[in-house]
């Protein structure tokens, strides 16, 4: 009797399904990494809202389609005819580096807080990259303003440079009850910006104001404009309501 069937890879056949499609699609076959760059932006865009709304189904495809996306550029990668690499080679050199980076893990090395985990990643991170000057190396300036100075912010704050947060409630204005907040009223009632580089100014003391608070400054925009949408969509659909039920609503 023979024994049970082994178990199918999926990962595997992932892989191998992008292989067919590199080798067999005149569309994919066309593409290279800088091509690509778009669609894992999109891409990535799409996973963020699937977790931030909460749909299984979607981040569940989601997941797949960034997937897909890692699986295409190690494909371009392994043809490479100077410097090949593939998806094992990308895959073994992620393990060796969470392994370094977990010694509590993987190690005798012993974190009974989220603060000793974070001493040990930084000091695996640390070591890794000894060949950098500076802390800013390896930051991406392509990073959504908002994310890109939280994370400039802590890089500041590691080399004793401090952007003070902003006091409470700098440059919101006193809300009307008639009016959607801070639309109509004045901007300078509290916090005065007069060109835009004091604009700048108050942006990143906000964005400190996040940082001391733990609050996430570039989800809290996107959850505000993910509103503000939601509010068109039902202005849109409001004066769509009255232009049905009375068509000379649009002319009066």
């Amino acid at each position: 009797m023979s024994g049970p069937l082994e178990a199918p890879d999926p990962l595997r056949a992932a892989a191998d399904t992008m292989r067919a499609v590199r080798d067999r699609c005149v569309w994919t076959q066309q593409i290279d990494h800088r091509a690509l760059v778009p669609y894992l932006v999109e891409e990535s865009a799409e996973l963020i809202d699937a977790v931030e709304e909460g749909d299984r189904a979607e981040l569940r495809e989601e997941l797949g389609d960034l997937l897909w996306q890692v699986l295409f550029h190690a494909e371009i990668a392994s043809r490479d005819p100077e410097d090949p690499f593939d998806i094992d080679d990308v895959a073994q050199g992620l393990t060796d580096k969470m392994v370094r980076r977990h010694p509590h893990v993987f190690g005798d090395a012993v974190a009974r807080t989220p603060e000793e985990v974070l001493v040990h990643w930084n000091a695996a991170k640390a070591e890794e990259k000894s060949a950098r000057t500076s802390v800013l190396d390896g930051v991406s300036e392509r990073m959504p303003s908002l994310a890109l100075a939280q994370k400039l912010l802590g890089k500041a704050a590691s080399v004793g440079v401090r952007i003070e947060p902003a006091a409470p409630n700098p440059g919101i204005p006193a809300e009307s009850p008639d009016d959607a907040p801070g639309l109509d009223a004045d901007p300078g009632s509290r916090h005065p910006v007069t060109s835009e580089a004091a604009l700048g100014d108050a942006l990143l003391a906000l964005v400190a104001t996040a940082r001391a608070q733990g609050w996430d400054a570039e989800r809290a925009l996107r959850e505000r404009l993910r509103a503000l949408t939601g509010e068109i969509r039902g202005a849109e659909a409001a004066e769509a309501a009255a232009a049905a039920s009375d068509p000379g609503h649009l002319g009066n």
